[in-house]
């Protein structure tokens, strides 16, 4: 949004928070994506923890019917890290993670494609794999450590393009003090890496096209039922997606899936007017924006009333 707009995201945002004024991360990013492009309408949070918010019209919710803000918007903050559906393809893997966890039956979303919670996941697979058969001859207790492989492990030997996979034998041996690992069980890890970050990235990208769906930024109201609607594509307004946190903004291959997840569902056509955009510290420059124009806002009203 433009510098003198700043009020039309800021007081929207503070509004929610009633007398204690708060802005929480997720929020923060939207209103610095705002700020710089008008068009940015979802903010997500994918890192150690997941969250997304994004701008709905004041009308489309029920308890601010009435309510008048100056974009005729405001921002839900979703929290949609303890989302859960039964449609979710939870796995036994996942089940245990949430039973043995601090929180069981709570963040069930974010247990499944956080920064958090991706590496036990690997762990998890690995050790059955380990009890089940002779792969990796004798299991060391490193293993059953909850949480001793972290995700920034797991991209790493994700991202491991040696012939002989060294990075993937340095982690499983300095962390696990699994040593000899032979090629072709390290080959086996990185598959089991690269299948637990794709199914990540994809719930990741399923959850921003339900955003943009509810939002009509998804490109249905353009399609007929003959496949057609072209021309309805091509008037589409472009959304602009905010993603902040290091499982997006520092892992490749999940930045990848999760974008080529976005075009498998939406359709190539329609997915290019989604742009997924790393914001860099969006939490806290977007806060501090949220303040400076709530702070002038009250100031001018102050103003006005003398």
């Amino acid at each position: 949004m433009r510098r003198g707009e700043a009020y039309a995201v800021a007081l929207p945002i503070l509004y929610m928070a009633n007398t204690d004024t708060y802005v929480n991360d997720t929020a923060g990013t939207l209103a610095l994506g705002h700020y710089h492009d008008e068009d940015t309408m979802v903010a997500v949070i994918i890192g150690t923890g997941t969250n997304a918010c994004y701008v709905e019209r004041t009308d489309a919710i029920i308890k601010c019917q009435g309510l008048l803000t100056n974009s005729g918007g405001m921002v839900v903050n979703m929290e949609w890290g303890n989302f859960w559906s039964s449609h979710l393809p939870r796995t036994s893997y996942d089940v245990d993670l949430d039973a043995e966890s601090p929180n069981p039956n709570d963040q069930g979303f974010e247990k499944m494609i956080s920064g958090m919670y991706l590496g036990d996941i690997v762990r998890r697979v690995i050790l059955r794999m380990a009890q089940e058969s002779d792969v990796f001859g004798d299991v060391t207790s490193s293993l059953s450590d909850p949480f001793i492989l972290r995700t920034p492990m797991i991209a790493a030997m994700h991202e491991d393009d040696s012939p002989d996979l060294r990075e993937v034998a340095r982690i499983l041996e300095d962390s696990l003090q699994m040593s000899d690992v032979p090629l072709k069980v390290r080959k086996l890890i990185v598959r089991v890496c690269d299948v637990v970050t794709r199914r990540a990235a994809r719930l990741a990208a399923a959850g921003i096209v339900g955003i943009l769906k509810k939002i009509g930024r998804d490109g249905s109201s353009g399609r007929s039922k003959t496949g057609g609607g072209g021309d309805s594509v091509n008037k589409m307004r472009r959304t602009v997606v905010a993603i902040e946190g290091g499982l997006f903004a520092s892992y490749t291959m999940f930045r990848e899936y999760l974008n080529e997840a976005i075009i498998d569902i939406l359709g190539e056509e329609i997915a290019q007017k989604v742009v997924l955009r790393v914001s860099e510290d969006g939490s806290g420059v977007g806060a501090a924006l949220l303040a400076a124009a709530y702070s002038s806002s009250v100031s001018m009203d102050q103003a006005s009333s003398q």
